[in-house]
C-alpha cells in the first residue's frame, strides 16, 4: 500500500495572500495567472510569506521495453547517456537551472545500462520496463514501489529544505508509454493521443500508433484502477513523477508539471488521489498534443506557450523566473496606501 498523507491546503493563507496582491498599486488581477500562482503556492506552504528557494529539479529516468517496436528516433542508450549529463550537471536542464538558481537531481528509476556517475539517485526497479505491446510493462508491485520511490525522494528532498519542486524526466520511449496511459485513463485512440515525440518520421508514427494500440489490446488495462494502468503500459519515471506529485501533497511542497510525459504522471497521481491537483503547478503547455488533454481534464492552465518540448524538466525551470519576478512586486512597496490613493475596487470584469 502507498504510503502518503492527504492533505489540504490552507484556504486562509490562500486569502491572506490574494489581499497582498489586493493592496498592490495596480489593477487588479493584471498579473494574471502568476498571481494565481502565488496565491495557490501560498495555500500550500500554509503562509502568506510565499518563499520558492531553495528550489530543485528531479529528473526521473528509466528506459523503455517498446523501443523494440522502433517508435523511437534513437536507441535506448540514449537514455543512459543523457542521465549521466545530468547527473554530471552538463545536460540543458543543468544549464537553465543554473540561471534559475535551481539545483538539479538525477534519479536512476530503471535505466538499461547502469551509470557510474556518484551524483545519481540510485532508485533503480529493473532494467528498464517490458516491452508493452506484447507483454505488460512491469508488475503491480514494481509499479507501487515506483510510485512509493517518488513520495519518499520528495520527502527526502522536503527535509533537505528545498520549498518548491520542478519535475523531470528522461526516457528513449517514454512519449510512447505515456499516450498508452492517456488512452487508456480517458478513453482515446491511438490517433487522438499518440504524437510524434523527438521527431518521428511518418513511417514511424504509424510503428509507434500500432504498438500503443497492440499494448491496450494485449494488457487490458482498467481505466478505474490507476496502478494497473501504470503496472501494463507505463514506465518507471512515469510512476516516480506520479509519486512525486503525492509526496508534494503529503510534505506540502508545490510540485511543478514540466510537459507531456510529467503530465501524464499527474494525471496518473490525481486518479489515485484527485486532492493532489491543489499541489500541482502547470509550468508549459507542450507542443505535444497529449498535453491540452490532460490539462483540461484537470482543469489546470500552464503559464508558458513556447512549443517547447524537450524534457528534462526544462519547461518547468523556465517558469521559476516568472515567478521570482512575480514576487518581486508581491513583496514590495509599490501599494495603494504607500502611494496615498485609493485601492481598487473589484469591478464586473475583474476575475
Amino acid at each position: 500500500m502507498l504510503q502518503y498523507s492527504l492533505n489540504t491546503p490552507d484556504s486562509a493563507a490562500s486569502g491572506k495572500a490574494r489581499a497582498v496582491w489586493d493592496a498592490v498599486a495596480k489593477p487588479l488581477r493584471s498579473l494574471g495567472k502568476l498571481e494565481d500562482i502565488i496565491v495557490k503556492i501560498a495555500g500550500i506552504q500554509r503562509t502568506e510569506d510565499v518563499c520558492i528557494r531553495p528550489r530543485c529539479v528531479l529528473v526521473f529516468c528509466a528506459d523503455h521495453g517498446v523501443v523494440e517496436e522502433g517508435v523511437s528516433q534513437c536507441g535506448r542508450e540514449v537514455t543512459g547517456l543523457v542521465a549521466a549529463s545530468v547527473a554530471d550537471g552538463t545536460s540543458n536542464v543543468n544549464l537553465m537551472a543554473k540561471t534559475a538558481g535551481a539545483d538539479v537531481y538525477a534519479v536512476d528509476m530503471g535505466i538499461a545500462r547502469e551509470i557510474g556517475a556518484s551524483a545519481i539517485i540510485r532508485r533503480r526497479i529493473a532494467a528498464g520496463t517490458g516491452n508493452m505491446a506484447r507483454e505488460r510493462a512491469m508488475t503491480r508491485r514494481q509499479a507501487e514501489e515506483a510510485v512509493q520511490a517518488g513520495i519518499d525522494i520528495v520527502r527526502q528532498m522536503q527535509s533537505q529544505g528545498y520549498r518548491i519542486i520542478v519535475t523531470g524526466e528522461m526516457g528513449i520511449g517514454n512519449t510512447t508509454a505515456s499516450a498508452a496511459i492517456l488512452c487508456a485513463l480517458l478513453g482515446l485512440e491511438p490517433e487522438e493521443a499518440v504524437g510524434r515525440g523527438a521527431g518521428l518520421s511518418d513511417a514511424g508514427l504509424a510503428r509507434k500508433r500500432a504498438a500503443v494500440e497492440r499494448a491496450l489490446k494485449i494488457n487490458r488495462p482498467d481505466p478505474d484502477d490507476p496502478l494497473d494502468v501504470l503496472a501494463k503500459v507505463g514506465g518507471f519515471e512515469i510512476a516516480a513523477m506520479a509519486g512525486a506529485f503525492l509526496g508534494g501533497m503529503t510534505c506540502s511542497v508545490p510540485i511543478v508539471i514540466d510537459g507531456a510525459i510529467s503530465a501524464v504522471s499527474a494525471l496518473l497521481a490525481a486518479r489515485i488521489c484527485p486532492a493532489v491537483r491543489q499541489y500541482m503547478i502547470a509550468s508549459h503547455m507542450s507542443r505535444e498534443g497529449m498535453v491540452g488533454r490532460v490539462m483540461k481534464e484537470m482543469d489546470l492552465e500552464p503559464v508558458i506557450h513556447a512549443g517547447m518540448a524537450l524534457g528534462e524538466g526544462t519547461g518547468g525551470v523556465a517558469l521559476l523566473p516568472l515567478i521570482d519576478m512575480a514576487l518581486s512586486v508581491y513583496r514590495g512597496r509599490h501599494t495603494f496606501s504607500a502611494l496615498g490613493m485609493q485601492a481598487y475596487t473589484p469591478q464586473g470584469g475583474d476575475r
